[in-house]
């Protein structure tokens, strides 16, 4: 397993998220489980989103579904961490969106986990793809696109 890079530190993220574990994300091995850090990231990314105003999720009528997603584990976590998810977008497209997410423990400068997930945005009528993303989103986003 690769060790994180300097450009992994928290540094690398223009946007943060505060997420506190809970007793259940523990598993049997006494720390936060493999499938809790993909809900990690959707927090992160959705927090963002809704706190921008571009995503009313029971309105919006362009939404984003997950595609595509991965994560690579450097030191475990365990209730009660605090976490603060970093948010950076490395690629912004015509319907889809790449975003990549450092989850660091308590006040850790270098992850515990990293990856990335990509949305599709569809038409919430239909699930088809959008033609085009919507401006609003791509105001929010660019700020957040880091070259790569």
């Amino acid at each position: 397993m690769r060790e994180p890079t300097a450009a992994d530190r928290r540094v690398a993220y223009p946007y943060f998220a505060r997420i506190t574990t809970r007793w259940m994300d523990n598993d049997p091995y006494a720390h936060v489980n493999n499938v809790v850090y993909y809900s990690f990231f959707d927090t992160a990314v959705n927090e963002l989103l809704i706190k921008s105003g571009v995503l009313d999720i029971r309105h919006s009528p362009v939404i984003g579904f997950v595609v595509e997603t991965q994560c690579r584990f450097f030191r475990p976590m365990a209730f009660p961490d605090s976490i603060d998810a970093g948010v950076r977008v490395a690629r912004i497209g015509t319907s889809s969106v790449r975003y990549e997410i450092g989850i660091f423990r308590n006040d850790d400068e270098t992850p515990a986990a990293q990856g990335h997930f990509v949305h599709v945005y569809v038409d919430r009528a239909s699930n088809r793809p959008v033609a085009a993303l919507p401006e609003a989103l791509r105001e929010v986003l660019q700020p957040l696109l880091v070259e790569g």
